[in-house]
């Protein structure tokens, strides 16, 4: 019995199961990053990936909580920013607000986003995807209460066993200007 089991088993153990999605919701996350003109492993679209349906109904949750915990993060920083040191790194003038009270103000401020970065890391599990997210993906939507993924079904099943495919991407105005992907294009007619 299934007794307050929440899920899908996806024919794996717990942990492998856990792997698979750190590693989905990662790459989603990695294919908004720069990648160089005609860069091997390039997405031909930034913020999607190609699926199963169960697996992108599984992993969204994931990368929709990593989302929501970096916008806060990023809001600590803000917050930081009052109590920063506007002077470089190592001169006499940043060690002495180094050892004054502006440091420690700045500190308890931040503590909450380095939290956040490693809440985040230990979620994803790779320090390039949490990069980009605060960095990128999390700025985006900072005014949007949430719902920063959708899952788009493709009509043409995976080749080989006929599972059901989804397109799991990041919503927004970057992703709904980007041009549909030749493949996709004839999966739809």
């Amino acid at each position: 019995m299934r007794h307050r089991r929440k899920g899908r088993v996806l024919g794996r153990s717990p942990s492998h199961q856990r792997a698979m999605l750190r590693n989905l919701a990662s790459s989603l996350v990695l294919t908004e990053r720069e990648f160089e003109p005609g860069e091997p492993g390039a997405p031909k679209v930034a913020g999607r990936i190609v699926t199963t349906v169960a697996k992108a109904k599984e992993v969204r949750p994931l990368v929709e909580r990593c989302i929501t915990i970096a916008k806060r993060g990023l809001l600590a920083e803000k917050a930081a920013e009052a109590f920063a040191a506007s002077a470089e790194r190592d001169t006499a003038e940043w060690k002495k607000w180094r050892q004054g009270e502006q440091w420690q103000k700045w500190a308890q401020a931040m503590a909450p986003a380095v939290t956040a970065r490693r809440r985040v890391l230990r979620l994803l599990g790779d320090k390039q995807a949490t990069r980009i997210l605060f960095s990128e993906v999390a700025p985006r939507f900072a005014s949007r209460p949430g719902g920063y993924t959708r899952i788009l079904r493709l009509a043409m099943p995976r080749l080989g066993d006929a599972g059901p495919r989804a397109i799991l991407e990041f919503v927004g105005e970057s992703v709904s200007a980007a041009p549909v992907a030749p493949e996709l294009e004839s999966a739809n007619s």
